[in-house]
C-alpha cells in the first residue's frame, strides 16, 4: 500500500512541532522542504497556511506557533494578554531582533543599546544576535549619548550609521523624533517602528513646526511590513531601504 502523501499544511506543522512549536515565517521557509510542492511561491503559500490553519495562531506578526502547545509557548516568552507590560516587552525586542537580522541580510554592521543587550529575541539575547552592543566614536560625545539609545542602528563598514530605528510600541514617538532631530546632520534614513494604528499619532507629530527640518527624512514603518521584510529579504532585496 502506498504511504499517504503529507499535505502542504502538514508539512508546515512538523516543521513547526521541529522547531521547538514556535517559528518565524523565515525560519519555515528555511526549514520546509518545498522540492514536491506544484508552486512557484511556496513561500506564499506557507503564508497563507500558517493564516488559515486552525491548528496554527499567530504570536507576531511573522512569528507562528502550534495551538497544541500555546500555553507552554506563552509562558515560554512571559506573554500574557492580562498584562500589557509582557506583551510591551516582548514585542519591543522581537521588533528588534527583526531589524537587526534584516539589516545583516543588507550586509550592515548592526547595533542595539547596552541596556538592551540582555533582552531576549525569542529565545537570544539581542546582544548575540547584534554585532555591536558599543556605538562607534563616529561624532562628537553628545551627539553619541543620543545616537546610543536608539533601539537599532545600521552602520556601514566604514563605521558611518546609515539607518536608525526607533520601535514605538506604547510610548511616546516625540521621544524618538526629537532624537532624530538631533542626528539630523547625518546622512542617513530614519524610522518609527509601531503598530499600523500609530500612523496618524506619527503623522501628526512629524507634523510638527519644530521637526520640519526633518519631515520628509523620516519614515513610518508598521509591524507588517517588518515581518513581511524579515520573511522576505533574502528572496529580493527590499528597495528604498
Amino acid at each position: 500500500m502506498a504511504a499517504k502523501k503529507i499535505t502542504q499544511e502538514q508539512q508546515v506543522i512538523k516543521a513547526l512541532r521541529e522547531q521547538g512549536g514556535y517559528a518565524t515565517l523565515r525560519r519555515l521557509n528555511e526549514v520546509v522542504d518545498f522540492s514536491n510542492w506544484k508552486t512557484l511561491t511556496p513561500e506564499a503559500s506557507v503564508r497563507r497556511i500558517v493564516q488559515q490553519s486552525n491548528e496554527i495562531f499567530k504570536i507576531q506578526p511573522g512569528l507562528w506557533a502550534l495551538e497544541e502547545v500555546r500555553e507552554s509557548i506563552l509562558r515560554k516568552f512571559k506573554l500574557n494578554s492580562n498584562n500589557p507590560q509582557s506583551i510591551e516587552n516582548f514585542s519591543h525586542s522581537y521588533y528588534q531582533g527583526l531589524l537587526v537580522e534584516i539589516g545583516k541580510l543588507q550586509n550592515s554592521i548592526t547595533y542595539v543599546p547596552a541596556q538592551d543587550r540582555h533582552h531576549l529575541f525569542l529565545e537570544k539575547e539581542l546582544g548575540e544576535v547584534s554585532d555591536l552592543t558599543i556605538i562607534p566614536n563616529f561624532t562628537f560625545e553628545h551627539l553619541l549619548r543620543r545616537a546610543r539609545t536608539v533601539d537599532v542602528i545600521w552602520f556601514n563598514h566604514r563605521h558611518m550609521p546609515t539607518h536608525f530605528y526607533e520601535v514605538e510600541h506604547t510610548t511616546d514617538i516625540k521621544n524618538s523624533l526629537s532624537k532624530f532631530y538631533e542626528l539630523q546632520d547625518f546622512f542617513s534614513s530614519f524610522y518609527i517602528v509601531a503598530d499600523q494604528y500609530r500612523e496618524n499619532e506619527f503623522k501628526d507629530k512629524i507634523n510638527a513646526s519644530i521637526f520640519s527640518p526633518i519631515k520628509n527624512r523620516v519614515k513610518f514603518l508598521n509591524y507588517d511590513k517588518v515581518a513581511t521584510l524579515h520573511a522576505t529579504l533574502s528572496l529580493q532585496l527590499a528597495s528604498g531601504w
